[in-house]
């Protein structure tokens, strides 16, 4: 396997402030000259960590990626940058890292066509920003193509800023402030699904208390609405922030929490059927 860890400013001037420069890293599993399979090339899984655009959880980092590198994709770690960077730091450095991924795709033998961007919590409003406005203006004043991804995988994700459901602290970090009624609209990620949404596979808990299940329910209604397909997994019992919902990124796992680890098999399975739709 090739590991690199890669500093985006030195590709991206334009990218960093604040002494946080967004880095990224590289997994990539070697393709076995004696499998003939020197030309494969793999699906791709773009990661953002959560952190309430505060930081970024090295729980939703590292371990993930391990978990879906045996799958059999090459596997991306964005640590974007966080607070007090805002808006539109992240959602570019985002677009940064699909025009990275398509610029290597030979050498890192990428599937373009197959690109997923998973997020968790904030990172999870990161990854549907970016899946419904990747050709926003503040996108393309940097990067005139941006790319799109093919699907999203969104795990307890901050997805609204409805006052009853919204995750303040997350909204506050990204702007710098409370968001306007207006900025209200711009950000609220179930209001900018269309039918140019990528498919998208959605898991949270009923019992999540820092980021409440109507996120990834008012976002799965909306896809619904538009005629995107989607998968909505919904676990009964577990906290916020579980990650892979094992040991690894847990200090301890309740008996009724044991069957959430199934997320990753599910969505690998999810983006199986995605990736090889005709």
């Amino acid at each position: 396997m090739y590991i690199e860890s890669i500093n985006l400013k030195n590709i991206y001037p334009i990218l960093g402030e604040n002494e946080k420069d967004p880095v990224l890293d590289v997994y990539l599993p070697y393709n076995m000259k004696e499998m003939h399979r020197e030309n494969q090339k793999r699906p791709c899984l773009v990661i953002c960590p959560g952190g309430a655009y505060l930081f970024c959880s090295e729980r939703e980092q590292e371990p993930v990626a391990l978990k879906f590198l045996p799958f059999g994709y090459n596997v991306f770690v964005i640590n974007y940058s966080t607070h007090p960077n805002i808006f539109p730091s992240q959602i570019i450095e985002v677009a940064a890292v699909f025009d990275l991924i398509h610029k290597n795709a030979d050498i890192w033998n990428c599937d373009t066509e197959r690109i997923a961007l998973l997020g968790f919590s904030a990172g999870g409003h990161l990854a549907a920003h970016y899946s419904n406005a990747y050709n926003c203006d503040e996108v393309k004043e940097v990067f005139e193509n941006p790319k799109k991804p093919a699907a999203s995988v969104l795990c307890y994700p901050v997805i609204t800023t409805d006052d009853r459901y919204s995750h303040k602290g997350s909204f506050r970090y990204l702007l710098g402030h409370d968001p306007s009624e207006e900025e209200k609209l711009k950000f609220s990620c179930e209001r900018l699904v269309s039918a140019d949404t990528p498919p998208t596979f959605l898991w949270h808990t009923a019992k999540d208390e820092n980021v409440p299940v109507q996120n990834s329910l008012l976002y799965a209604m909306s896809l619904a609405d538009f005629g995107v397909d989607y998968e909505l997994h919904i676990y009964p019992y577990g906290r916020h922030g579980m990650s892979t919902s094992d040991l690894e990124t847990n200090d301890e796992i309740g008996k009724e929490e044991i069957g959430n680890a199934e997320w990753v098999k599910s969505a690998n399975n999810w983006l199986n059927i995605i990736f090889n739709k005709s």
